[in-house]
């Protein structure tokens, strides 16, 4: 099954804009720029949205203009009008069990505690949809006292970021392979340093 709908998770608005919870929009704005199109609001679906061609494909990249914890109601709006399958979704997010630096593709699975994914397996009525989880660590491995909604709500230290956008740029180059339809080799490409 290939790809015909990226999502990128995040929170709307420029207080937000450069939080390590906006992870996913760092990758969907850079996947936009790469392919020269332009994110334009969608009011019907809630979100910045596009459609792109990769590899040969058409592809919509949304970015939901909701709250990271109703991301659910723009993927869902959107995955229903074009008749987009649960499997034929990637969700970009971060992650706070991988370090900044890693990014893991995964199909289905539960939510690990993220609400976005929560809201959208709601709107879908399936996990079955594919996750690139987008490492940003943990507040206690990194050594820093903050609580998590503090830590995923500010800003990475310099170091953190320039890893998560090492992770953003390896993630971008799978994508071709994942919207062909080739998520095996997707994964091992990924998953190997």
């Amino acid at each position: 099954m290939s790809i015909r709908l990226i999502v990128g998770l995040g929170n709307p608005g420029p207080e937000y804009e450069q939080t390590r919870h906006n992870a996913g929009f760092w990758l969907v704005d850079n996947l936009a720029a790469a392919n020269g199109v332009r994110l334009a609001r969608e009011s019907r679906y809630q979100a910045l949205a596009a459609k792109s061609a990769i590899k040969g494909s058409d592809v919509w990249l949304l970015e939901p203009q909701t709250f990271m914890n109703r991301s659910g109601q723009s993927v869902g709006a959107l995955a229903g009008f074009y008749k987009i399958a649960a499997d034929e979704i990637l969700v970009v997010h971060d992650e706070l069990d991988l370090a900044p630096g890693v990014a893991k593709l995964k199909l289905g699975g539960s939510s690990g505690g993220h609400n976005g994914l929560k809201d959208i397996t709601a709107a879908l009525g399936s996990q079955d949809y594919w996750r690139l989880r987008i490492g940003i660590g943990h507040p206690r491995e990194l050594g820093l006292k903050q609580a998590v909604v503090d830590f995923v709500l500010h800003r990475p230290r310099k170091e953190e970021q320039a890893l998560i956008n090492e992770a953003i740029d390896r993630s971008l180059a799978i994508l071709p392979l994942l919207c062909a339809g080739q998520t095996a080799a997707a994964m091992l490409q990924l998953h190997t340093k």
